[in-house]
Parts: structure tokens; C-alpha cells; sequence
């Protein structure tokens, strides 16, 4: 007792003095916490005065903008030398310009004189901005004439096709197929859908998974034309709303007809990859982007006679927008015929936004699925409640919520016994949010005795992008007899694909959509409920080949409370590209364009969209397409990768920069076995090489791959890194159709990507971290790293790198990032492709940069007092301390700097590096600046250099960026 009592003796002096340390006022005397405060809110007090205190005594730190005095001089020599030349050819007159065209310029009264004689570029955009004056007209209903009038009937043809198609009713393998298709319940309706169609402009028809809408429709158009000696006459677009659908469907389709596809009357195209029919008496399957480029040239599609909108009730975002613009084509075109095809819950909407048009209805053919729900499957198991709910306090309605997660659980895991459905062949199908679930599911199954006392008796598995396409095959290819295969997947099994031997589905009810919050400004992805449309389909996936069962695992009543359908895509996601169509295609002003669609989206959304574009200087004011917009809206990319690819070229770093740009806007190669997720993470960080950069992680590994085809042993290479070759093969082809848009703009001169006057600069790391910069920009953070280790055992998030962004006090790299496990980093800044809030707010693909990217391709600069010295800032947030002398040298490059890139957007060209231009000499100065930069931080009148990790450590301990408070208390757990 004595030696307790000496302890809180002890103890209570060390308190009693730390109190009458932090409680002396300024002049000494003591001040106490506010009357009234009691317990832990007297602790919060002291806690709050003694952090406050902390921040007055720690010294502002912040980055220098260094300069060496040979770079200074340099600099300054140039830019006078340069003062007396254009960027045009001297011996030609020039003209002013009008119009503010840079790139993320920093002076809005930026002026330069260009050619007078246009370049092809400058005709194109001149031609479409003279136009944008007639577009508010352009669908109205007034006295038109077509430019592209309707084809003219050519009887020959219509011989010619009448006479091939009686002499193929005679071969053997034509009927075999007709045979088929008469089987499907499609066919009951062959004549009520001809009918419909020919007599209305607009039809719908809907129908259960299984009717055979989707090949039969299109057969039903042209074979009744053909038939009527109308052949000429039949074009039929058919939209898909993915890639794989178009092709799967054109070789179905083309295979029951007994041809080969491409070669007759039925092809497809999509992006990269096409097998085009005949122009006359045919079917082209596309995906939607397709029909949208076209309308570039073809401003009332007039190479379509029909136009078959398929699986709409899917309420895609192109498939939205391309219902806007056929509702307005049909004012123009009343001879055109347009068929959307849906699933059979909401056909009426649509006929409704096309002014009541009529819908068909096609039964289905599917077996019969036993829907067991909850409280079906805890009655069949004589289930009993986990102890643990009976000492569970709270509401009613939590309670419940806890006890349906963990008792759908538990039955999940019962289902998935193979033994339940000894008695029946067939897979089992699990439908899950995400493949974090996946993973999760496939540890704890293997944790179960059952599957590891007989683990020759199932296969499991899983099917999502990750996963590397020859394990996906698999999932088609029926098990040996006694084995039984069970498919872990996500919503991409609900329509994209058909697993014919499946007998069982789990439904465990969530699905992982990406969703955008205007308010924040962020993007989200979190797991949500289900709609009832999601769970029919998945329930339909149990009934193609025999009767099969459907477990859902949420009750019957949760059934009837979701959504009948999920929130449409137009809703729920940035508009940025869709807005740089509308301007595109000449459709009128944005915001009353948009608000004509099936649900408009808000009109906040559209015009915080507006405002990033404006931004990014893509649109001006009144919302005309500058020229870098028209550039943009006709890469097929976002108008930040984009812009980085114009850069890339403009600067010679084309195929490192391409293979980013191709990863941002696809996905990159990466794929992740399951059960190898560690493995996997590590390899990227190996990749890395420590560049500090998601960006060169994946130049690196691209390289990689083209030097292990070289030496011929591609599939090892891409075996050991966890790479997709095909995904890589995808990449290689969007970095062509890259390159043959540039080249058709004049930006380069051929379309290898690999040659050396498009390189010049892909070496160079720092420039291309620059050109990262410019095109990511304004998606930059500065890093918080922790103020002092943790506990081993300590499992808050606080050990990851912290970041604060414009718009979040903290926020965190992904755990995917190369740079989630970095500690050190020369530079506090990064630049990122996306946000994303789902458990926190993550940054993905990030890149560390230092200051000059920033000052030089960011936004716009302000020079003046910062923090009682001189410095400039950006955008008004991202600030550096710099010399009087130093920032104006800085502000007149800039200024150079914008100029240039206007007038290379404007007369594109390849960029001429000779040292006697002023061109050349502009950008082997701005090269060099970059090259040469020093990272400098100072702390109160301490400044430092930063060339290593110790520096970086010593630079960065404790650093934060005073524009953004950190306001999460520290607890003393924290503490070591």
C-alpha cells in the first residue's frame, strides 16, 4: 500500500507540475480551463491549448524554388534574346489572334501572331466554330435539306441479294441452323415485330434473358427485306454497350446464317478491331462510341436505315446520350426506324420518353428457378442465433441490420458446401461486390475443414478484370464428373457472360457502383444494396439449362425494399467528355442539351463540370470548344490524359507517355491471382525502382514486356510480373490509333511510336514527370508523412502516407500505389489521377513532382507576400517561397512558355528543336530549368537541400502544409 501510495504521490506531483507548466499565461501568471467543464472535457481543453501551443513554437517549413546562379543568368539571357522572334516564319505576314487558347495559361491577356495562310487544323476548327452559330437550330423543325440524302433503292443489288439468299435456304448447313432459331421464342413473334417496326418509327421490345432478341431481330429486318426485293435498302446498326457483346453477337449471328463474318452481311466494329459487312443488305454490330464518332461526319446517321438500341435498360451513359440525339434525328429523318430492345421491368419508360410508342413483349425461356430467401434458408438449416446477439444492445433496427449480416454469412458459407447439392450436378455461381470479397471469401473457405479434407472434389473459380485470362477460361469449361465448381464473381457474370452448366446461385445482394459526389467533388465506390432488377437477372443465371436455385442471402422483406432499378450512369458520374461531345457534335448549349435526357442529371453536376473544362481551358467562356478542346473531344481518352498526350508530343517523349496514357484510360496490365495479392504488390514496388511514381511503375513494366519479346521469352516475363499479355497487346494498339490522330493533326510526322524524333526526351525522367504534371493538373496534393512511428499493433491508418488535397484535410494513398509504403520523399508534392472515397478517401496512380512542373504547367501564378516573405502561389493554394528577382523570371518563362503552346495547339506541328529558333531555344532552357532543379525546403531561417532519403527525413518530419489544418487528435496510444 505504501509503495501504491508513493506512486500516485509521484504520479500526482508530475501532473500538478505539467499543469503549472502549460497554465502560465504570457505574463507568467496561471490560467486555469473555463468554469463549468467537467471529467474529459477538462482534458480536451488542456489537450487543444497544448496543441495550439506546438504550432505557434514549430517554424513554418516550405519549399524554396531553387535556382542555381549559371541556370539564373542563362534564363535571363534567353528570354531577352527572344524578345525580337516569333514563333512564326518571319518572311510571312501574321495576323492577330482573338481568342485565349493556352494551355492552363497563367496571364489571361496572352497574345501571339500566327500564319495567315491556315493550317488544315485551323480550317477544321475555324469551320466549326462558324458553325456553332446555326447549332441552337439545328434540330428544329424547319424547312431542311440533307447534305447525305437517304440511299437510293438499287434493284440489281436487290436481285443480286434476293437471288443469294433463295440459294442459300438450299444448303444444309443454313437450315441446320434454322432449325435453332425457330426453336426460340422469338420466332412466335416474327410477324407482329415486322409489323411494328415498319409501321412506326420507334418500337420496343422487351424480353426475358433467353428469348433470343438480341441475334433474331436484326435477321427478322433484313431477311424481310431481302425477301421484298428491298436488300439495297437495309442498313442495320445495332449498338452493344460492350466490346465483348459485339463481337460474340456479329459471330452468332453470321454463324446461323452461314457465313463468315465480315465477309457478308454481318461484321462489327469497335475500338481497335473491326470485320465491316458490305455497305447494302446488312448488319453491323457496334458499341455505342461507334455510332457517336460517326455523327462527327454524319450528322443524321444516313448510312443507317435502322438503328436497334440493345440492352438499354442497362442506362449506360453513351446509351443515354445517343437516345437525346436519335430523338432529335428522328425530327430530321422520319424514314429512319429505331428499335430499343430492353429487359421486360421498365420497356414503358421508354416508350413513354419516345412519346408513347409501342412495346412488344417476348416471353422468356428459361427453367424454373426456387427462390430461397433469408428466412427460408435459416428455417431449412434449423439455425440457431450466435450468442453474441443475445448480449448485443442498441435499437431495433440496428440490431436487426447486425444480426442479418452475420446470419447471412454464416448461411453463405453453408450454401457453398459442395455436399448440399450432392445429389444434383451443376456450378454454383456467388455473386459478390468486389474482389476484395472475393479474396476474402476464397482465405476462408480454404480455412474450412470440408474444402481442405477434399479439395479434389471442387474447383473454385474467381471472375473479375484482375484476374488473368487464362484462369477466367476455365470458368466456361465444364469440371470432371464428382467435381464441382464454384464461380466467385462479381455483377459481370449478371449479363455480360452466359456460364451454361450453372445450377446454383448465391446472391449475397451488394454491388460495388461508382458513384460522384457533387458536393465534394469526389468519386465514390462503396458496396451498396442491389437493385430488383440485379437480383432477377441473377436469379435468371440459375435456370438456363435445367431448374436451378437462387439463395438470397437478405431476407424477403429487404427484397421488396430495393430499388426496382440502379441509379442510371448519367447520374451518378463526372460529365466532363459527354459535355466536350455536346460542343463536339454541335448539339447546342450544355446544360438545356443534357436536361432533354431520360433523367437529367443535376445541374450542379453539369456545371461543375463546365467549370473543370474551363479550367483546363478546353472551353471559353460562353462555352465554345477552344482548339485544345477540339483536340480533346477527339481523343478517345479524358481530357486530362488528353492533354497529356499533346504535351508528350510537343516535348518528343511520345511512347513513354503513350503507354500511360493508354493504362489511365483502358487498365493497366496488371493481374492478381488469387491467393498471390502480396506477391503482386511487391512485384509493381520492384518495377517501380524506386521512382516514387505509379506512372513510371507501368513505363517500366511495358518495357519490360517489348524487351522480353525480344528475347523471346514474353510469357515468362509477364508470368513472373503478374502481367496480362493480352491487356499489354491492347495497350500496344491504342498507342497506334494515339499516334495516327496526332499524326493526322500534324503534330508528328509518322505513326511508329518507337521513332527517335518522337523520343528525343523519353529518357528524361524529370520531363517526364513534368509532362505527368501537366496533363494530371489541377490533381495535386502535398504529403503529410507521420510525425513518429506507431505500434506494431497499432491498426489505425495513420501509418500509411497521408496527403492533403484542395479539397480533404487527409486523405490516402492506396494501398495499390507504389507509394503507400514510401516514408521519405525528396519532394512534398504529387500529382494523381483520381480520387476515390470508399472506406476513406484514396488518391490512385499517383507521382511525386517537385516544384517546377508546378510553376510551369499548373495553373495560374501570383507572386507577393507568403507568410512574411516573398513567394508565388498557384492557383491560390500551392505556394512556394522564392526571390523578388527569381519569381518575376519565372512569371516572364511562363508567359513563354504559353504562348508557345497556344500557337502549337493552334498550328499543330512537329516541334522544331533547333537552338536558333526561338521555339527550340525556349524549350531546351525550360528542359534544362527542369533538369537542374534542386529541392530546397526551409524551416524559419534554416534552409536545406534535399538529395537524399536522410535529407528527405530530416526535410519532411512533422511537415505540414499550413493552407490545411490537421485536425485529428492524437490519442496517447499513438505514442510509443
Amino acid at each position: 500500500m505504501a509503495e501504491r501510495g508513493r506512486k500516485m504521490n509521484s504520479k500526482g506531483k508530475a501532473n500538478k507540475l505539467a499543469r503549472s507548466t502549460h497554465d502560465k499565461s504570457t505574463d507568467g501568471r496561471l490560467t486555469k480551463h473555463p468554469a463549468g467543464l467537467k471529467g474529459k472535457e477538462i482534458g480536451l481543453w488542456y489537450a487543444r491549448k497544448n496543441r495550439s501551443k506546438k504550432t505557434v513554437e514549430k517554424p513554418i517549413q516550405r519549399n524554396v524554388v531553387g535556382m542555381s546562379d549559371e541556370m539564373e543568368w542563362k534564363l535571363s539571357a534567353m528570354l531577352e534574346n527572344i524578345k525580337s522572334y516569333s514563333f512564326t516564319n518571319p518572311e510571312r505576314a501574321s495576323i492577330q489572334s482573338t481568342s485565349k487558347y493556352s494551355a492552363g495559361s497563367s496571364h489571361s491577356n496572352s497574345r501571339e501572331t500566327f500564319l495567315p495562310s491556315l493550317s488544315t487544323f485551323e480550317t477544321r476548327y475555324l469551320r466549326h466554330i462558324s458553325d456553332m452559330g446555326r447549332e441552337s437550330t439545328s434540330f428544329q423543325t424547319v424547312p431542311w435539306t440533307p447534305e447525305h440524302p437517304d440511299p437510293i433503292q438499287n434493284l440489281e443489288l436487290d436481285k443480286k441479294l434476293f437471288e443469294e439468299f433463295v440459294l442459300k435456304k438450299e444448303s444444309k448447313l443454313y437450315n441446320g441452323m434454322q432449325e435453332l432459331r425457330r426453336k426460340l421464342p422469338s420466332n412466335k413473334s416474327r410477324d407482329e415485330i415486322i409489323t411494328a417496326i415498319e409501321s412506326n418509327p420507334v418500337v420496343v421490345i422487351s424480353g426475358e434473358t433467353g428469348c433470343g432478341k438480341t441475334t433474331q431481330v436484326p435477321q427478322f429486318i433484313l431477311d424481310h427485306y431481302i425477301s421484298n426485293k428491298k436488300g439495297s435498302l437495309c442498313s442495320i446498326i445495332c449498338s452493344q454497350p460492350r466490346r465483348i457483346s459485339a463481337i460474340t453477337v456479329a459471330e452468332r449471328v453470321a454463324q446461323e446464317r452461314a457465313e463468315i463474318c465480315g465477309d457478308e452481311s454481318v461484321g462489327y466494329q469497335i475500338r481497335l478491331e473491326n470485320k465491316i459487312p458490305r455497305n447494302q443488305g446488312s448488319i453491323l454490330f457496334c458499341t455505342t462510341g461507334i455510332i457517336l464518332k460517326w455523327l462527327e461526319s454524319d450528322e443524321y446517321l444516313h448510312r443507317a436505315s435502322h438503328i436497334i438500341i440493345d440492352e438499354v435498360h442497362e442506362r449506360d451513359l453513351l446509351t443515354d446520350f445517343l437516345m437525346i440525339i436519335i430523338k432529335k434525328t428522328l425530327q430530321k429523318r422520319p424514314n429512319l426506324h429505331v428499335i430499343l430492345m430492353s429487359a421486360s421491368l421498365n420497356a414503358n419508360r421508354f416508350s413513354k420518353y419516345f412519346g408513347d410508342c409501342p412495346v412488344l413483349n417476348i416471353p422468356g425461356f428459361t427453367f424454373p428457378v426456387q427462390q430461397i430467401f433469408l428466412e427460408d434458408a435459416l428455417e431449412m438449416m434449423n439455425y440457431r442465433k450466435h450468442p453474441d446477439h443475445a448480449k448485443k444492445k442498441g435499437n431495433w433496427r440496428n440490431k436487426q441490420a447486425d444480426v442479418e449480416q452475420r446470419q447471412n454469412m454464416d448461411v453463405f458459407l453453408r450454401n457453398l458446401s459442395p455436399e448440399k447439392y450432392s445429389r444434383h450436378n451443376g456450378a454454383i455461381l456467388v455473386f459478390l461486390p468486389g474482389w476484395d470479397s472475393i479474396s476474402k471469401l476464397n482465405n476462408i473457405l480454404m480455412t474450412l475443414y470440408y474444402f481442405r479434407s477434399n479439395s479434389s472434389k471442387h474447383l473454385i473459380i474467381p471472375l473479375h478484370s484482375l484476374m488473368p485470362t487464362i484462369n477466367q477460361r476455365d470458368v466456361f469449361n465444364r469440371p470432371p464428373a464428382g467435381v464441382r465448381k464454384i464461380i466467385l464473381a462479381t455483377n459481370i457474370a449478371e449479363t455480360s457472360i452466359t456460364i451454361d452448366d450453372v445450377v446454383y446461385v448465391v446472391d449475397c445482394g451488394k454491388i460495388k457502383l461508382k458513384r460522384f459526389d457533387v458536393e465534394h467533388n469526389v468519386a465514390t465506390l462503396q458496396p451498396e444494396w442491389v437493385s430488383q432488377a440485379n437480383a432477377k437477372q441473377r436469379r435468371g443465371r440459375a435456370g438456363r439449362v435445367q431448374p436451378g436455385v437462387c439463395f438470397h442471402l437478405y431476407t424477403s422483406m429487404r427484397h421488396d425494399l430495393l430499388e426496382t432499378y440502379q441509379l442510371p450512369e448519367i447520374l451518378r458520374t463526372r460529365l466532363e467528355e459527354l459535355c466536350l461531345q455536346v460542343k463536339l457534335l454541335k448539339l447546342g448549349e450544355i446544360v438545356p442539351f443534357l436536361q432533354e435526357a431520360m433523367d437529367p442529371p443535376s445541374i450542379d453536376a453539369v456545371k461543375l463540370s463546365l467549370s473543370f473544362l474551363q479550367d483546363l481551358n478546353a472551353l471559353d467562356s460562353v462555352e465554345n470548344l477552344t482548339p485544345l478542346g477540339f483536340h480533346l473531344a477527339h481523343l478517345p481518352v479524358d481530357p486530362q490524359t488528353g492533354k497529356m498526350i499533346l504535351f508528350g508530343a510537343i516535348f518528343s517523349c511520345l511512347d513513354p507517355i503513350t503507354t500511360i496514357a493508354a493504362s489511365l484510360s483502358f487498365k493497366d496490365a496488371f493481374v492478381v491471382p488469387l491467393g498471390k495479392e502480396k506477391e503482386a504488390d511487391e512485384q509493381r514496388k520492384k518495377l517501380a525502382q524506386n521512382t516514387k511514381s505509379d506512372h513510371l511503375m507501368l513505363v517500366n513494366a511495358y518495357k519490360g514486356w517489348e524487351t522480353s519479346k525480344y528475347h523471346r521469352n514474353e510469357r515468362k516475363y509477364c508470368w513472373e510480373n503478374f502481367l496480362s499479355i493480352n491487356t499489354l497487346h491492347m495497350l500496344t494498339n491504342m498507342k497506334k490509333q494515339f499516334l495516327m490522330y496526332l499524326k493526322d493533326l500534324h503534330l508528328v510526322n509518322t505513326t511508329d511510336v518507337k521513332h527517335r524524333d518522337l523520343n528525343l526526351n523519353s529518357k528524361n525522367e524529370k520531363l517526364l514527370r513534368a509532362i505527368i504534371c501537366a496533363g494530371l493538373y489541377p490533381n495535386v496534393a502535398s504529403i503529410k508523412t507521420p510525425k513518429r512511428k506507431l505500434k506494431a499493433n497499432n491498426s489505425r491508418r495513420h501509418e500509411t502516407v497521408k496527403v492533403t488535397t484542395k479539397h480533404e484535410k487527409t486523405a490516402y494513398l492506396h494501398p495499390k500505389s507504389v507509394n503507400d509504403s514510401e516514408r521519405y520523399f525528396e519532394s512534398p508534392w504529387i500529382v494523381y489521377h483520381q480520387r476515390m472515397k470508399s472506406t476513406c478517401v484514396y488518391i490512385h496512380d499517383s507521382s511525386m513532382v517537385s516544384p517546377y512542373p508546378l510553376l510551369l504547367f499548373g495553373g495560374k501564378l501570383r507572386c507577393g507576400a507568403i507568410d512574411r516573405k516573398y513567394g508565388v502561389t498557384i492557383d491560390g493554394w500551392i505556394k512556394f517561397w522564392c526571390p523578388e528577382e527569381r519569381a518575376d523570371l519565372i512569371m516572364r518563362l511562363r508567359n513563354e512558355l504559353d504562348k508557345l503552346l497556344e500557337h502549337k495547339i493552334l498550328h499543330p506541328a512537329p516541334t522544331m528543336w533547333d537552338l536558333n529558333n526561338k521555339e527550340g531555344n525556349l524549350l531546351h532552357t525550360i528542359i534544362d530549368l527542369i533538369n537542374g532543379e534542386q529541392i530546397l525546403m526551409m524551416a524559419g531561417d534554416e534552409l536545406r537541400t534535399v538529395r537524399s532519403q536522410d535529407d528527405a527525413r530530416a526535410s519532411f518530419d512533422g511537415y505540414d502544409d499550413d493552407n490545411v489544418d490537421d485536425d485529428e487528435d492524437e490519442s496517447d496510444d499513438d505514442i510509443p
